[in-house]
């Protein structure tokens, strides 16, 4: 019995190393001369011109989640379509449920302008 444990424990040391072990070789090896050259915000090779914070709009993020959702609606729907004929009516009444509450909130954003990209 305290076989079957072994593996589990050897695979959270494992899980535990993979992110830490980096971290730590990185903290002792890495270079520690800065300057104000290093210090200083670099993107895309180019000199920073202005306040580098800029606000976005709210309404992108919006958006995108709202894309997220109904593109993660697709993930389950497809097997669950390729296995109907395997399942019974629960399956497809707890589908109509979940297709209910996607198109409740599709009109939701729809009504509170979040899918208008302005």
């Amino acid at each position: 019995m305290l076989d079957n444990y072994v593996f589990l424990g050897l695979f959270f040391i494992a899980a535990l190393s993979f992110p830490i072990l980096p971290l730590i070789v990185a903290r002792f090896i890495s270079p520690k001369r800065p300057t104000p050259i290093k210090e200083s915000t670099y993107e895309c090779g180019l000199e920073v011109i202005g306040d580098f914070r800029v606000q976005f709009k709210i309404q992108y993020y919006l958006y995108a989640l709202a894309f997220v959702i109904f593109d993660i609606e697709v993930v389950f729907l497809y097997p669950w379509a390729v296995a109907f004929p395997q399942l019974g009516i629960f399956a497809l009444i707890a589908m109509l449920i979940f297709l209910a509450i996607l198109i409740f909130s599709l009109i939701y954003d729809w009504r509170k302008g979040a899918l208008e990209w302005i």
